[in-house]
């Protein structure tokens, strides 16, 4: 462990890169904020996901030192987020097409059907009447 310890050298990084980081993440909100009145489709999605995993990338490189620190860490971060990102995005083509399948809950069943206009007889005590 005392080997670990005398091979890690501490580091101090200049102003300079902590306002540079800082820059480019209001670079990227105001990014995020133009694009979040853009139409990109089917797409909007994958560039607001885009946007985020570089903003927390910068974070996380930056402000929590994984750029300096060991290389598995920041491979394993970044694997990491990229694999959320897949499951989020599988998870989501699967909820948003759900209808696609099932016909009868993609549209109304019958068209012309007393409830869509509210036409259900009503009897003297205000209840929808079970005969008609």
């Amino acid at each position: 462990m005392s080997n670990h310890s005398k091979s890690h050298q501490p580091h101090v990084l200049p102003l300079g890169v902590y306002i540079n980081v800082f820059v480019a993440l209001l670079t990227f909100t105001a990014i995020t904020v133009t694009v979040s009145y853009m139409d990109f489709g089917v797409f909007n999605l994958l560039v607001a996901m885009i946007i985020a995993v570089i903003k927390a990338s910068l974070v996380a490189m930056y402000f929590m030192h994984l750029r300096y620190d060991n290389k598995l860490y920041t491979i394993s971060f970044l694997l990491s987020i990229f694999l959320l990102g897949v499951f989020i995005i599988l998870t989501l083509f699967d909820t948003l097409r759900r209808d696609d399948i099932y016909d009868i809950k993609s549209g109304t069943i019958k068209k012309n059907a007393a409830m869509y206009d509210n036409r259900l007889p009503v009897d003297t005590t205000g209840e929808a009447s079970a005969g008609h």
